[in-house]
């Protein structure tokens, strides 16, 4: 007795329209990043940062055309506890932001 595809046939059209999104994703953001570096500075930079969220305007950075720059740095250093295993987390992250008048 044959087995009849017609019931699956919708389902496996969705299966295959998403695994062809997924594929064409995958190819388009590989095509579009680099491959990072590592920045000795940048690593010690983040390992001097306090615990917490700073964020302050440098006045030394504030040029005559009354553009700014803003600077913030965040840390949070956790240890988690899941199953037995503990996990440390160390996150850092810095950011600047400038905003300059372009005429």
């Amino acid at each position: 007795m044959p087995l009849p595809l017609a019931p699956i046939l919708p389902l496996a059209l969705r299966l295959g329209a998403v695994a062809a999104t997924g594929y064409a994703a995958t190819r388009w953001l590989r095509r579009r990043t680099y491959e990072g570096r590592t920045d000795q500075r940048a690593e010690d930079a983040l390992d001097d940062l306090g615990e917490g969220l700073s964020l302050h305007r440098p006045a030394d950075r504030v040029s005559s055309d009354g553009a700014g720059q803003t600077n913030a740095g965040l840390r949070v250093n956790r240890v988690v506890r899941f199953r037995g295993k503990s996990y440390e987390m160390d996150i850092g992250i810095i950011g600047r932001v400038r905003v300059r008048t372009k005429e």
